[in-house]
């Protein structure tokens, strides 16, 4: 370790999930004495992978998108051995399932697209101008559209109720995690893009391999795990244990909520609860690595995440992620269950649940005006950032702790 990086920290960084880990990196890059503290037992926030019994679980289902400007940067995605799903989705309408691919990456799929068999021909010719557009202008331009719900910018694109609803609609409800599309539709339009533009995939190591590569990059003793911050004071911050850490300068990188409880008077967003049933299975119900979602809405989606990637179960094991909106109430699972049956055509009566996590604030509320990034000063020496920040995505998050670390450079720097 350099010894610029030894002494008492110029910058405590409160959070290693994705928005701490970047800024804290950019920070120590040039030479600032960074301490990065952590209140659970590893580093990624809502980004974690849990191993049990043979099998990886990551901390809600999520997907890794390899277009994002700042994984680009920071990431050796060569090293995360990354598995791709399949480049489209299978929805299951009322008149049954309807598979979209898009058929420059799998040719074969390009049968399905023809008019009548998943979408009519004015809504084939609506959704690849919507897709050609956002694909191929300037991201400058698509930030200063005026902005307006997602079921808004649909309808003004020419797609019909029937696609919207059936189709497009279960598919990003759980982009956004809300099923009313209200999200803003800049927010959608940049998502859609990256969608086109990148590639899908699972580390093969699990989710939770993204945090650990960017802590990795860190200098030795920067990240302090299992220690918790009670509250930000005027020298630095103090911990539940009731020591101090002092520094001139505090970047609060937590989640929406404790950022208000350590910054009094921060204005947050709401947050958007999901709920991750997994299944283990003696043999895959669906043997592709297919993202399935249901116009019903009682399952928002739901894969064979062995299919993706087999590491995530031990060998002769299927593993079946499905994610519903909201918390685990009672009689939900069993109510997955039985939708389950019907979406993969099987008896699921004997799929064994390994476990659920609910995650509460998986994501921010985004409606429309939605800023795409806001500042991180929040007082003298003080910031904040976390995807709340800007928009509730990997690149949203890195985006703003990249932010903070340049406010913070910015603002000691001489004159």
């Amino acid at each position: 370790m350099s010894d610029r990086h030894r002494g008492a920290p110029d910058t405590v960084v409160v959070g290693a999930g994705l928005a701490g880990l970047a800024c804290a990196s950019d920070l120590c890059r040039v030479g600032r004495r960074v301490v990065l503290l952590e209140a659970s037992d590893g580093p990624g926030g809502r980004m974690r992978t849990d191993r049990r019994d043979g099998f990886l679980l990551d901390r809600g289902f999520q997907v890794f998108n390899t277009s994002y400007p700042q994984v680009k940067r920071r990431l050796d995605l060569r090293s995360l051995r990354l598995r791709p799903f399949t480049p489209g989705f299978v929805a299951h309408t009322p008149t049954g399932p309807v598979r979209l691919a898009d058929p420059t990456r799998r040719p074969s799929a390009a049968g399905a697209l023809l008019p009548g068999r998943a979408l009519t021909a004015r809504d084939l010719a609506a959704s690849a101008a919507l897709t050609a557009r956002d694909a191929l202008l300037p991201v400058a331009l698509l930030k200063r559209r005026p902005d307006r719900a997602t079921s808004a910018a649909l309808s003004r694109a020419g797609l019909s109720d029937a696609a919207v609803n059936h189709i497009l609609r279960p598919f990003l409800s759980g982009v956004f995690l809300e099923d009313g599309l209200e999200t803003s539709a800049r927010f959608f339009h940049l998502v859609w893009r990256s969608l086109v533009r990148g590639t899908l995939c699972l580390p093969a190591d699990g989710i939770g391999a993204v945090p650990a590569q960017l802590a990795g990059g860190l200098p030795d003793h920067v990240l302090r795990l299992e220690t918790p911050v009670a509250e930000v004071t005027a020298s630095g911050v103090l911990l539940t244990d009731g020591s101090e850490v002092s520094a001139t300068t505090v970047v609060v990188a937590t989640d929406a909520v404790t950022a208000a409880r350590l910054l009094p008077g921060l204005p947050v967003p709401g947050g958007r609860a999901v709920t991750t049933y997994y299944h283990a299975v003696d043999s895959t119900p669906m043997p592709e690595p297919t993202l399935m979602v249901d116009s019903t809405g009682t399952v928002l989606n739901t894969c064979v995440l062995t299919e993706v990637a087999a590491t995530y179960a031990p060998p002769g094991t299927a593993l079946v992620s499905s994610s519903v909106l909201g918390t685990d109430e009672p009689g939900t699972s069993d109510v997955v269950l039985r939708r389950l049956a019907d979406l993969y055509g099987t008896d699921t009566s004997g799929w064994q649940q390994i476990t659920a996590y609910t995650v509460e604030g998986a994501l921010p509320a985004m409606p429309p005006p939605w800023p795409l990034s806001l500042t991180t000063r929040f007082g003298p020496g003080r910031y904040v950032c976390g995807d709340h920040r800007a928009t509730g995505s990997v690149q949203g998050a890195l985006a703003s702790g990249t932010r903070a670390a340049r406010e913070v450079l910015a603002d000691s720097a001489p004159g």
